[in-house]
């Protein structure tokens, strides 16, 4: 949100109150904690003491590397619920030492904040002494819009060539430098600002982060409103934020992690290709087994069986219900499909309509989110009269998991979470006492968190695994997530890659999309792109809205590349579960930018077309429709995994790919184990 008129004004109707100076600082060793007053006039005399608000700025270390930022106009104002879970060590102190020259430093590790008193507002974060960022003249603020809004601001500052990355799955330019973001949740597609998944957590190349910590809305001028700095405002009276250091990227989401969660490890099966029914297709029980078999005949492996929205009845979602004209014996299917050796996952919702058996069991009880009039919150908006199950009541969670446990019963092994964005604010009354406004990205976190821990508790850990949309910070302890609605072209196929690699660097470790896209039905050739990128990514999914994802729909060489790629993935999964393990053990993600493994190559930093499948193997989907590509080989040796072709790297190929190879290197000859020779026939 943007509160000024170039750099001299005020927006009009907006007053901004900034932090003018210093004026007292207050050290508590015993604490740890820095504590700066800063009053938005200069004080120079007793008389400037008078009508003069003062901020308060509190900054206390963590953890090792990590530096807590609370900026307060009114202390006495209590922060909401809710309130991001933030793994934080209360015994940790950091060292405050105060030089000669009056300024003092808190350290904590060789990340270090500097502040003197009796001079201009200037707060700098340093790392083994190299300067990260700073808090400047007119960086920090309170301000009071034209409807009485209360609202803080901090801007950071940027260096010449200093890239930001992150906050959450945006399908827009990698690099955020000169976006402006807002950190709220919305079902808007790819093809939009708007993204499911929103963190309020930006990395750099210059090796830090910083996360704001605020459930609800969170607003960025990614060097756009100030071009050299990076500002965030949240609602109300105080904004909190940790700075991370590094060096590295990966040392920023490792601390990240350590504080937010770290992806879990997932079952061995998930790696493989899973297959849907598609949304709005028209498909029963002879449809689902013809799809099996024809997978089978065709040679093409398949792990996991996806039954969409209309498993159960229009009009009832969600109740749970199988639709018995078209799946009159569930547990029979189930049965047979696990004698194939697949898995099935059904696709669920947070929602009950009206119609469903369970809206008036769940209105009775209040296991439904109210209104302030103490009305049920409905909408028409997807399904006729849809409620919002609450999962802020601890009653209403048990309910919801005990549906769930009655399809776990009958054979059903995970679970699509879908939807969790469209939130309401307006006039809701949580069961907790949540503020509306702070729960509508939050909300994804409860509703995930209920299914993924029933998965746990049934199947054990490392066993568990959703497909999830929708997420907020720590969402990555409940893994895996896919992309959203995306169309069915090439552009949308480098968006949908956009999306993941902005997510990757928000601490997920796994992620998906929908192989050939959502929307629309691809042409044969996007399709048989989309299939090498996809089943190259962590978890793979035939998926589409209104036509069939099978391989045999398209042309007979889409069932080559379906087969191909599958069966190379299959060669890989004992990399990935690798891969996997160090995003457990250290928040890395599968995958990974450019940036990320190369952060000291300046020509990653931009990347956005390309990326790393785990440490060794470098992958760059074709976008181009003649099969024209560029792929840049970072210093090194890269081995072809196709041709076996051996190049240098520090430099740009150009090269032209048909359907069944892309450009796949392996780094410095590491040996993943794979037989070209049982990719095809």
């Amino acid at each position: 949100m943007r509160f000024t008129n170039g750099y001299w004004l005020d927006r009009e109707g907006y007053t901004v109150q900034r932090g003018k100076q210093v004026h007292d600082l207050q050290i508590d060793e015993d604490a740890g904690r820095l504590r700066a007053f800063a009053p938005t006039r200069a004080v120079t005399g007793r008389g400037d003491t008078l009508n003069n608000p003062q901020l308060t700025v509190t900054y206390e270390a963590v953890a090792e590397g990590v530096i807590r930022v609370r900026l307060e106009n009114h202390r006495g104002v209590r922060t909401p619920q809710p309130r991001f879970e933030i793994a934080a060590d209360g015994d940790y102190r950091g060292e405050i030492t105060t030089a000669a020259d009056g300024r003092s430093t808190l350290r904590a590790g060789d990340l270090a904040l500097t502040i003197g008193v009796d001079e201009e507002w200037n707060a700098e974060f340093t790392s083994a002494g190299r300067a990260l960022t700073s808090s400047q003249p007119r960086s920090i603020a309170h301000v009071i819009g034209p409807d009485g809004q209360h609202y803080m601001h901090e801007q950071l500052t940027l260096q010449p060539g200093e890239s930001v990355y992150g906050l959450g799955e945006r399908f827009g330019a990698f690099v955020k430098n000169g976006q402006s973001v807002d950190i709220w949740n919305e079902d808007g597609g790819t093809t939009s600002e708007q993204a499911y998944k929103n963190v309020p957590l930006y990395l750099t190349s210059r090796g830090y982060g910083v996360f704001v910590e605020d459930t609800g809305g969170v607003s960025y001028e990614v060097g756009s409103e100030m071009t050299t700095r990076v500002q965030f405002s949240v609602e109300g009276q105080s904004l909190t934020y940790l700075v991370i250091d590094g060096p590295t990227p990966k040392d920023v989401l490792r601390r990240y992690t350590a504080l937010t969660g770290r992806p879990p490890l997932v079952p061995e099966w998930s790696y493989g290709l899973w297959l849907s029914t598609s949304f709005t297709t028209d498909y029963d029980e002879a449809t689902v087994m013809s799809f099996i078999d024809g997978m089978e005949e065709r040679g093409i492996p398949l792990s996991v069986f996806h039954f969409d929205c209309f498993w159960m009845r229009g009009f009832t979602w969600s109740d749970f219900v199988w639709d018995p004209a078209t799946f009159p014996d569930p547990e029979g299917l189930i049965r047979r499909l696990h004698e194939r050796g697949l898995k099935v996952c059904v696709w669920i919702n947070p929602y009950i309509a009206q119609k469903s058996h369970l809206f008036d069991e769940g209105m009775e009880h209040g296991y439904l989110v109210q209104m302030s009039d103490g009305n049920v919150w409905q909408t028409d908006l997807w399904q006729a009269g849809m409620a919002l199950v609450d999962f802020t009541n601890p009653e209403a969670v048990a309910w919801y998991r005990g549906k769930l446990e009655a399809l776990l019963d009958i054979g059903v092994d995970c679970f699509k979470t879908d939807f969790g964005e469209r939130i309401p604010v307006r006039d809701i009354v949580w069961h907790d006492g949540s503020d509306p406004e702070k729960m509508h990205n939050y909300y994804t976190h409860l509703f995930n968190r209920t299914v993924f821990d029933l998965l746990v508790e049934r199947q054990g850990e490392g066993e568990a695994i959703l497909f999830a949309r929708s997420a907020t910070a720590g969402g990555q302890q409940f893994p895996a997530h896919w992309g959203g609605d995306n169309d069915s072209s090439l552009p949308s196929m480098g968006e949908t890659l956009r999306g993941g690699l902005s997510l990757s660097l928000s601490g997920f470790g796994y992620w998906s999309h929908d192989i050939g896209g959502f929307e629309g039905s691809p042409d044969p050739a996007v399709f048989k792109r989309w299939l090498a990128f996809g089943l190259l990514s962590s978890h793979s999914r035939l998926h589409g809205s209104s036509s069939y994802r099978v391989p045999w729909a398209f042309d007979d060489e889409a069932v080559e590349v379906a087969r191909r790629f599958t069966r190379l993935k299959q060669q890989l999964v004992p990399y990935l579960q690798d891969m996997a393990q160090q995003a457990h053990e250290q928040g890395t993600p599968m995958l990974r930018p450019m940036v990320l493994e190369f952060p000291d190559d300046r020509t990653c930093h931009a990347i956005d077309t390309q990326y790393m499948l785990g440490d060794s193997l470098l992958v760059a989907p074709v976008f181009d429709p003649e099969g024209e590509v560029e792929v840049y080989l970072p210093e090194g040796t890269w081995t072809s995994v196709f041709d076996g072709s051996v190049e240098q790297g520090g430099r740009w190929l150009r090269q032209t790919h048909g359907y069944l190879t892309l450009p796949l290197y392996v780094r410095d000859g590491a040996d993943l184990g794979i037989d070209l020779t049982a990719l095809d026939g």
